[in-house]
């Protein structure tokens, strides 16, 4: 599990509901055992702000709020940055919620 100071940023991340639908989408569309955010197409930058009502720079932002927090990975190809979700810190929340 996650250190306590780790989940509360990832918490935070996580309270801002466009972020959260951004993560929804990302893990809908990778589904699991995604490892490479490259072989994603769907997960580029821009495909997944044309999901969303929201300016590119600030779906960038969220999706740096979500990487900072290590609930997303990103790689840059040429010009595009396709993102996975991190799915080591996805278990470590499932691991915190379910523990008593």
């Amino acid at each position: 599990m996650a250190p306590i100071e780790e989940l509360a940023k990832i918490f935070k991340a996580l309270s801002d509901p466009n972020r959260l639908a951004i993560l929804q989408l990302i893990r809908r569309r990778c589904g699991r055992g995604c490892r490479v955010p490259a072989d994603q197409e769907g997960n580029s930058v821009s495909a997944i702000a044309e999901e969303f009502d929201l300016a590119l720079s600030t779906v960038s932002h969220h999706l740096k709020e979500l990487r900072t927090a290590g609930l997303i990975t990103c790689e840059k190809r040429g010009q595009w940055v396709h993102c996975a979700p991190n799915e080591e810190m996805l278990r470590s929340i499932e691991e915190f919620v379910g523990s008593a």
